[in-house]
């Protein structure tokens, strides 16, 4: 009888007008896990409704190449994406990263590792520890210190990094949090770690490496704006004793007697 062989790590690269990126960014990463990383892993490519040919192009990649597979969302949105495949995932360990490949996938492993060693619950990349080395502009800087700073002063949040696109956590962790999380866009990150802070969760950062990428199509000003609606309503759950987290709390504990 052949022995059913263990997924140990999901890999979710969420796609919107990715076709000239896509496939570059998927046959390095894959073939960096093939060749350098020591767990079984599966790269799943969440189309986010793209409106040019990143669906065909998805499409291809996981037909031509082993442990690639791809999914399509009628919806934009990171969390939502993230949200859709995570919560059905037959790995250990669900992660995701940006389709740029900004961060520096030697990181990698150290992400992953304490997940599967059952160390830790949840893990980050940051860009901001003190032995991370960054490349990018001083406007970019600013603002991903001054939002961090922000989170630090408004929810107490004690992650140093909220927006670095190279997270990780537990699959069983992640079923847990994600009912409770609202935002399916750029906050989704930032909700999440909130949550699984104030839950109890043990947070793992793992210093990255990371190249901004000149080609980022993100609306800066619209997603700070949204990100302030984000923090006002959460802060707000928080304040109201609106979120379950003692529930969480039981429910973890019991998930990691198991």
């Amino acid at each position: 009888m052949t022995a059913v062989q263990v997924l140990d790590v999901e890999i979710v690269v969420p796609v919107f007008n990715e076709e000239r990126d896509l496939e570059p960014s998927v046959r390095r990463l894959h073939a960096f896990l093939r060749d350098q990383f020591p767990f079984e892993a599966l790269i799943t490519i969440a189309d986010n409704a793209s409106t040019d040919t990143t669906w065909d192009v998805a499409h291809q990649l996981a037909a031509r190449l082993d442990g690639v597979r791809a999914v399509h969302l009628d919806a934009k949105g990171r969390g939502r994406a993230l949200q859709h495949v995570w919560t059905s995932s037959q790995a250990r360990v669900v992660a995701y990263m940006d389709v740029d490949l900004s961060t520096d996938l030697n990181a990698l492993l150290p992400l992953v590792a304490p997940l599967i060693s059952g160390h830790s619950d949840v893990a980050i990349g940051s860009r901001l520890a003190r032995t991370s080395r960054v490349v990018r502009g001083p406007k970019r800087e600013l603002i991903s210190r001054s939002y961090n700073l922000l989170l630090r002063t408004t929810l107490r949040a004690r992650f140093s990094d909220a927006q670095c696109g190279f997270k990780a956590m537990r699959t069983d962790v992640a079923r847990l949090l994600l009912p409770h999380v609202q935002d399916t866009s750029w906050f989704f990150d930032t909700e999440l770690l909130v949550l699984a802070e104030r839950a109890g969760m043990r947070i793992a950062e793992v210093p990255v490496d990371w190249v901004d990428d000149p080609d980022s199509r993100v609306d800066i000003r619209a997603t700070a704006l949204a990100d302030l609606r984000g923090i006002a309503r959460l802060g707000s759950a928080l304040l109201r004793g609106e979120l379950p987290l003692h529930e969480l709390r039981t429910d973890s504990a019991e998930e990691a007697t198991r």
